[in-house]
C-alpha cells in the first residue's frame, strides 16, 4: 500500500472555493479487501478523512482519494 499527500492548495471546481487537503491511497492487487477497508476506516475515524472517490483498475489494484477540510487557525492574542 502506498500513501500520497497532495498539496493543500488544490482547489477543484466542485469544491466551491473551499480548501481541502487530499490523501491518495493505492492498494495493490495482492492485498485483501478487508485490510483495505480497515485502513480506510482508520483514516476516516482518527484522521477525519472522508472518501471522495474510489477506482478499481483492470489488474485488480485499487486507488482511493480521501479529503479533509483545511482548518485555518488564527491567533487570538
Amino acid at each position: 500500500m502506498r500513501e500520497q499527500f497532495l498539496r493543500a492548495a488544490t482547489v477543484r471546481s466542485r469544491d466551491f472555493a473551499r480548501q481541502y487537503e487530499y490523501l491518495v491511497l493505492t492498494i495493490g492487487a495482492g492485498e485483501s479487501l478487508p485490510a483495505a477497508r480497515r485502513m480506510l476506516s482508520e483514516h476516516a475515524e482518527y484522521g477525519k478523512w472522508e472518501l471522495e472517490r474510489s477506482c478499481i483498475y483492470v489488474g485488480g489494484s485499487r486507488r482511493y482519494w480521501l479529503r479533509r477540510k483545511v482548518l485555518r487557525v488564527e491567533r487570538t492574542a
